[in-house]
């Protein structure tokens, strides 16, 4: 275990301490010690250092505790690391505890520095421990004491900067929790050396073009120590800011350095998440002296690396095993290791071997502990009993003497220490040849016990008291207290301390009664107190003092006399001292007391008395002076005497009035007397003053006041005038002239009655009229008398009033306004375009405004100007509610600018008006018939309904539209026609089955044409079957077999009803419905009925309005019934049912086999080719027969479709359908359906195109000109010609 380094005491055995301020008047900076080293246990047996915190570590046996170690090792250089980064050092935090069972033991407070010029000189360091010893640690500490304060002024440690120890290999592998690195300092401080007593300064520069604010920029020296709560007289921090650079500059100060501020240091600059530190070294240069000690700094300097060149042959292994982990960075440094870190690990993984000491047998305990006064035996058992042993404390060595006595006994060397005091308290250490063991001496204090207790005392002043204690022990520590307060015992204190041996004094010489308390002294061992009381001295008094009576302004004189005359004494008037001065002469001489006024006044009247100082007896007269009644308005500080009370308040008001004896005071208002018995108006009068009393003020008891005072000496009066103001009358009602969308602007007129006071201001509240609550719109005073409120609903009625407020209150609330209600105008119309050109016109439209608020909309205005002119022309004398309209009798070629405004009733809304200037002039637009999407399809209706279709097209000038049926003119009288400028419209009143057909409409711009034809299909109920016929009969089965119908309903056949009904009772039933082949066979029929059966034919208009029934019937046999008996009913079909056996045999059933319906998939409707609109979904759709049900698989050129959400696929009855939501031209392609059984496999195709672009509408709502608009749709119109 190391030697800890020798404490410093004081005389009386405690560690001295001071306090040095810094120029600022702060106290000194606290010592704080960052201490590390591992237990010796670590150190020799090569296990981890611990960790300490200024706790005392876990210990391997719970009855032997082991002391903290207080060391500190040299902090590592970035240039001996390799690193500008700062490694982790383990801190321990130096404490000093003491307890009954466990001792923790710290080294010592540090001595304080010296105080004069030649303090390198006088500072002695400590003797060096053996460098040989493994387990042995150096410190280095760096102190920054005030060298211009004297020692006894400084109340606590002086301030210590250390350095950490080194990190030892177990440690390397630990993660080190440090911030994240990012470049913030563009210029980082360099390290220096200096010499002792001079300045330096380090400058670190971080840019702040990328900052939002500044900065935080700390500096530490060693590891953790943060100086900026270490500035004063020889620290100082800087830090300023250039705006044209954009560059925080921070300056680190170092004023009139010393030796021990050498170090290491770094400066750390945060940013948000951002994070940029740079370490640097500080070499003081001490003064050489012949001092012979050897200072432990030395061996912490930075040394300048030797040359590769002239490097030694060692082997670094070796010296980093035998070397101690504080050494690992030096050894590094010095040998140029850049892999430290590295290096380390690996002698980790290196098995170690266990030392054993060769000198010693048994060491020394950890720890021993002794009581104080005791006797303490320290043994260590030598393996060499002819080593020679040498025992030392603190690092001296200790010689024989009473007080330490060694003993052999065999292999055992002991060392007695006898009498144990405080001084004992300290590390001793045995070494044995080259091996040292060590320990610590704790020597626990007794309490010290009260022998004989103080005893009471009582005197009289000016005697001397002595109170005597006696305690335990000689030497003691103890405590004076008085009334629990600690005596005080400085140079000026009246109290003097001392002691002789056991015996403790506390004497007061010249006594008072200021010293009467109880006294009480206090030691560890218990507290003794006693009473002390001091009384005054009896007196002689030859002359009393005389009562007298002066005139005001006379002299007065008072005498007396005492024994004995040496006695001093103070004269009191009322109670209070009186001190002489210009006006009062205080005369003593001998046995004669005087006091002397030179000029009474009112204030010398009273009780006058001389205390003689020391004594209990006084003497007192009294004095009365005489003086004619005044009254003082002066004192009360109103202007013009004048007093302003608030009506309804009480007003008290009380004037000193002065007169001897006490004059007769009268108050009047005018020729009233006001009495003292009076209700709400009363006067009173007593002592030196008179008030006037109104319990509640009205307007009113405005007016003047007269006092009149009469006593012997005269008469005085006076006069006061009391205001009484009030709250102002309430304003008339406020007028709203002028009303916005969620303002209004009110005036109003001031109130005819102030109150008395000037008015201040006014409060403005508002509320909807259904409301009853008001809402207070201004908290700032208004002084104008108009206001716009502001934040109003529109369309809502409200109504606002007034409140006027002076210097005493706020008036009742005037009458409400009239109400009105906020309108706003529109915003402006939205998506202004045009819509068509001519020659001589030009066609706008647009959309309404999107607020419009509750004012409505009453229409629209069109103004126009020509292109460089500002006069603005309307269009429409009158509002126009629509959202289009057509300019007229504009030049053909002019430029006009075009723009609409929204109407309501509360004005005209912004103007909207066209982004560029629209061009007077017919522009040919080739034509485009818009087909709708369900008319690119047959167009199906039924006989009788109404047929009205629109077909929109595009073009310029209004093209020519033709309509063709099958290739010929269409006759007015069938379909009715009609074509806009826009549209065709085709109407038929009542389809007819003969205007299905083919319809071909053609749009022509001069030159340009195009087509579209539209199939129109006009359908009908179907005619029934042809010929229904039973073709067999067996057992409860019927055939039967049909042939279509000959009338369709110029629609497909989609299935057929059968129903059935039987002879006796002709009640047809429904069989089957929606039955799609022509044959069936009708099952479950009931054996000896007879059926007919008919059949209807089915389309998509439905059921044929007649059925074909069967000629015949048919009639069920049961089994073994002769055929005879039947024949009469049967019918002609029998060759086909079955044949006539001989009589008496049975019929023979025939044998059928059942029908195989398994197939391959076959498609039955296959895909067409289809055109899309980007942005519309799009459907592909097919159908496939197949048995058994078909997997079926929808592929885009050859890539199967799979879980794409753009897609969608369904499959119902057959049908299968994809779904493509809004396709892109992306989407356009081969698209495929494929079907898959256990039978074979079938697939269909088609192409799906996209069509995608603007059009001219969309083209002409962004604003694009005219001119590029017709390119546009030329070139998009060749483009499809090519396709």
């Amino acid at each position: 275990m190391p030697e800890p380094t020798k404490k410093d005491e004081t005389p009386n055995g405690q560690p001295e301490e001071s306090v040095a301020p810094d120029s600022n008047g702060a106290l000194p900076l606290p010592e704080i010690s960052l201490e590390v080293s591992p237990p010796p246990e670590a150190v020799a047996e090569g296990q981890e250092p611990v960790e300490t915190d200024g706790k005392q570590p876990e210990p391997a046996e719970p009855a032997e505790p082991e002391p903290v170690q207080a060391v500190v090792a040299q902090e590592p250089s970035p240039a001996e690391n390799g690193s500008n980064q700062p490694q982790p050092v383990e801190v321990g935090v130096k404490e000093q505890a003491e307890s009954s069972n466990t001792t923790e033991k710290g080294e010592g407070p540090c001595s304080p520095p010296p105080h004069d010029e030649d303090d390198a000189a006088a500072t002695t360091p400590s003797p060096t421990p053996q460098p040989e010893e493994a387990n042995t640690l150096k410190k280095l500490s760096i102190e920054l004491p005030n060298d211009s304060v004297p020692l006894p002024e400084m109340g606590r440690k002086d301030s210590v900067w250390s350095l950490g120890d080194g990190q030892a290999p177990e440690d390397l592998d630990k993660p080190i929790d440090t911030p994240p690195r990012s470049t913030l300092l563009i210029e980082s401080p360099q390290s220096a050396s200096m010499a002792v007593g001079g300045d330096i300064s380090f400058v670190a520069k971080v840019e702040a073009k990328d900052l939002l604010r500044k900065p935080t920029v700390k500096w530490f020296k060693g590891k953790w120590m943060d100086l900026a709560s270490k500035t004063g007289k020889h620290l100082q921090l800087k830090e300023t800011f250039d705006r044209q650079t954009k560059i925080h500059t921070f300056e680190m100060h170092i004023i009139k350095a010393k030796e021990n501020y050498a170090g290491n240091y770094r400066c750390e600059v945060t940013y948000k998440d951002k994070f940029d530190s740079c370490s640097f070294d500080l070499e003081v240069k001490e003064a050489e002296t012949g001092s012979q000690n050897i200072d432990i700094r030395s061996a912490f300097k930075r040394r300048e690396p030797k040359q590769q060149d002239d490097a030694p042959d060692v082997d670094v292994w070796e010296i980093l095993k035998n070397a101690r982990p504080d050494q690992y960075e030096k050894i590094a440094f010095m040998y140029g290791i850049t892999d430290l870190r590295g290096l380390l690990r690996r002698m980790k993984k290196i098995p170690k071997e266990e030392k054993k000491s060769e000198a010693f047998a048994k060491k020394l305990e950890p720890a021993y502990q002794v009581d104080k006064g005791g006797k303490i035996r320290l043994v260590v058992d030598l393996a060499d009993p002819t080593v020679e042993l040498k025992w030392y404390k603190n690092g001296q060595e200790i010689r024989p003497s009473p007080k330490y006595i060694f003993e052999h006994k065999g292999t055992q060397r002991i060392m007695v220490i006898n009498n144990c005091s405080m001084n004992d308290d300290a590390a001793y250490s045995v070494a044995a040849g080259d091996e040292k063991c060590a320990t610590e001496l704790f020597v626990k204090e007794l309490p010290v016990k009260i022998v004989k207790g103080i005893e009471p005392v009582k005197t009289t002043v000016n005697e001397r008291i002595e109170l005597e204690c006696e305690v335990s022990e000689e030497g003691a520590q103890v405590k004076w207290m008085k009334n629990g307060v600690e005596v005080p015992t400085g140079v000026r204190s009246r109290y003097r301390v001392k002691s002789e041996g056991t015996k403790h004094f506390l004497v007061i010489d010249d006594a008072s009664r200021e010293d009467t308390g109880t006294y009480s002294l206090m030691a560890s061992g218990g507290t003794s107190e006693a009473h002390v009381k001091v009384d005054l001295k009896p007196l002689k008094i030859y002359q009393d003092l005389q009562d007298m009576t002066v005139k005001l302004g006379q002299p007065l004189k008072l005498h007396c006399e005492i024994y004995p005359g040496n006695v001093p004494g103070r004269w009191y008037r009322n109670g209070q001292l009186i001190q002489p001065n210009d006006r009062i002469t205080i005369i003593h001489r001998n046995k004669v007391h005087r006091l002397e006024i030179e000029a009474s006044s009112l204030h010398d009247a009273g009780d006058y008395t001389f205390v003689p100082e020391g004594y209990s007896q006084s003497l007192s007269a009294k004095i009365h002076i005489i003086d004619p009644p005044r009254v003082h308005l002066d004192s009360l500080n109103f202007p013009d005497n004048m007093v302003t009370i608030v009506a309804g308040n009480k007003l008290r008001l009380e004037i000193p009035i002065s007169g001897e004896p006490a004059p007769r005071v009268v108050w009047m208002k005018g020729e009233r007397v006001i009495l003292e018995s009076g209700h709400r108006v009363r006067a009173e009068t007593y002592g030196d003053q008179t008030s006037l009393t109104i319990d509640i003020t009205e307007r009113e008891d405005s007016g003047n006041y007269k006092i009149v005072l009469q006593n012997e000496a005269g008469e005085a009066t006076a006069s006061v005038k009391i205001k009484v103001v009030d709250i102002p009358d309430p304003p008339e009602a406020p007028l709203v002239p002028v009303v916005g969308g969620d303002w209004c602007s009110m005036t109003w007129e001031p109130p005819k009655y102030d109150g008395g006071s000037p008015i201040l201001g006014y409060f403005i509240e508002r509320k909807k009229k259904q409301s009853s609550r008001w809402m207070r719109l201004n908290f700032d005073l208004i002084k104008e008398t108009s206001f716009e409120p502001k934040k109003m609903i529109e369309g809502v009625p409200y109504e606002v009033r007034i409140f006027a407020v002076n210097a005493i209150g706020v008036s009742k609330p005037s009458e409400p306004s009239k109400a009105f209600t906020p309108l706003a105008v529109t915003s402006e119309p939205t998506m202004l375009v045009v819509d068509d050109v001519t020659d001589t016109t030009v066609t706008v439209k647009w959309r309404p405004p999107e607020t419009i608020g509750a004012a409505g909309l009453d229409g629209y205005i069109v103004e126009y100007c020509i292109e460089g002119a500002n006069d603005w022309v309307v269009s429409n004398t009158e509002l126009t509610e629509k959202t289009k309209y057509t300019i007229t009798g504009l030049t053909p070629g002019s430029k006009i600018l075009v723009r609409v405004r929204a109407i309501n009733a509360a004005g005209a809304s912004p103007p909207r008006t066209l982004q560029h200037s629209v061009l007077v002039k017919e522009v040919i637009e080739p034509p485009k018939i818009r087909v709708p999407r369900h008319l690119k399809q047959t167009y199906t209706r039924r006989v009788g309904e109404a047929v009205n279709l629109v077909v929109p097209f595009m073009g310029k000038p209004r093209p020519k539209v033709t309509w063709l049926k099958e290739g010929n003119p269409i006759e007015p009288t069938h379909v009715s026609i009609r074509n806009t400028d826009c549209d065709s419209i085709i109407f038929i009143r009542k389809a007819e089955r003969s205007h299905s057909g083919k319809y071909e409409m053609t749009v022509q711009v001069e030159n340009h044409v195009d087509t579209a034809i539209i199939d129109i299909q006009i359908v009908d109920l179907p005619g029934p079957p042809q010929c229904v016929t039973i073709e067999d009969v067996w057992g409860g089965n019927v055939a039967l077999v049909w042939t279509p119908p000959k009338d369709n309903g110029n629609s497909p056949i989609t299935g057929y009803t059968i129903q059935k009904a039987d002879k006796k009772t002709m009640e047809w039933f429904t069989c089957i419905e929606h039955y799609h082949r022509t044959c069936i066979t009708i099952t479950e029929l009931v054996v000896g009925n007879e059926y007919f059966f008919r059949m209807y034919s089915e389309n998509m208009c439905g059921l044929s309005e007649a059925a074909t029934q069967t000629k015949k019937s048919a009639l069920i046999v049961k089994e073994g019934i002769s055929p005879h008996d039947t024949a009469q009913h049967q019918y002609h079909a029998q060759p086909h049912s079955f044949t006539l056996p001989p009589t008496g045999m049975q019929m023979k059933t025939h044998e059928f086999n059942d029908r195989d319906f398994k197939e391959a998939p076959k498609f039955t409707q296959p895909l067409i080719n289809t055109f899309a609109i980007a942005g519309y979904n799009a459907t592909l759709n097919c159908s496939v027969r197949a048995n058994p049900r078909p997997k079926v698989i929808w592929m885009k050129n050859k890539i199967a479709i799979l879980d794409d959400p753009r897609y969608r696929m369904f499959s119902n009855q057959g049908v299968c359908t994809l779904e493509i939501r809004k396709p892109s031209p992306y989407d356009g392609g081969m698209y495929t359906c494929k079907a898959i059984n256990d039978l074979g496999e079938a697939q269909v195709d088609c192409k799906l195109e996209v069509k995608g672009g603007f059009t001219f509408y969309e083209l002409m709502q962004r604003g694009v000109p005219l001119h590029l608009i017709d390119k546009y749709m030329n070139e998009h119109k060749i483009v499809e010609q090519e396709k």
